[in-house]
């Protein structure tokens, strides 16, 4: 891991941006804490710099709690070497979504799935290097989307001891099995009216799930119409699963 930028931000977190392997990164921490915090890693569907508003306010609202907070760009997206097939079937996906025609799963597992499979080495090794660093420490929470992403590194991730998902992408129906091996504390936000989303399919997930504390949260509103007192709800989950 090599810092390439650090600013004090005015609510006196301290923000740093980073590379790991050549993939770029943020790491948010407490001005000032007595103890390693713990560590959310926050999850978003790609594009860093375009998400960069979004996930930043989700990352000080934590942040301002006592936690660390940090994320990394997501395979393909960004600045990052694009996939031609992802972008294929990302280009199917639309025409599906415009003509209105249901979405085959194929085309669901064509694009999430090699996203699965690169993005969660790189959150498991993101994980090592920040956890090696002083002020930061277990145990570990996940909070966002990818939806897919969330669920297999909550399956294989041992550090991670809570999630809070975003059900806003479509799940491959593998991914809907891996979540029956779960067993972590889980909330999760579903928009009810969600344009980009199987409402079914995220139901479905939730119900897969193995954990025996999941919570479902379900509000009206369309992708981005997440009600904002949702990131006061996360940091109660948090506070009680992390300390």
């Amino acid at each position: 891991m090599r810092f390439t930028s650090e600013q004090r931000l005015d609510d006196g977190a301290l923000e740093r941006e980073f590379t790991l392997g050549g993939i770029p990164g943020i790491l948010w921490t407490p001005g000032s804490a007595p103890e390693p915090a713990p560590l959310i890693l926050v999850g978003h569907p790609g594009g860093l710099d375009r998400m960069y508003p979004r996930v930043a306010a989700r990352a000080r609202h934590s942040v301002a709690e006592g936690f660390a907070a940090a994320t990394i760009e997501l395979p393909g997206s960004g600045d990052r070497p694009r996939s031609a097939a992802a972008d294929r079937a990302r280009a199917d996906l639309r025409r599906a979504l415009e003509a209105g025609e249901p979405v085959d799963d194929g085309i669901v597992d064509r694009l999430v799935l090699p996203l699965v499979e690169q993005a969660v080495p790189e959150w498991r090794a993101a994980l090592d290097a920040l956890l090696a660093l002083p002020g930061i420490g277990g145990p570990v929470g996940y909070s966002g989307g990818v939806i897919a992403i969330g669920t297999r590194l909550a399956a294989v991730e041992p550090r991670i001891s809570a999630a809070l998902l975003y059900a806003g992408s479509f799940v491959p129906r593998a991914i809907v099995e891996q979540a029956r091996r779960v067993t972590i504390p889980l909330l999760v936000l579903l928009q009810w009216d969600d344009e980009h989303n199987d409402r079914q399919m995220a139901l479905d997930l939730f119900d897969a799930f193995g954990s025996e504390e999941k919570t479902l949260h379900a509000n009206m509103g369309g992708h981005t119409g997440v009600p904002w007192f949702e990131g006061d709800d996360g940091n109660r989950f948090f506070a009680r699963h992390l300390r």
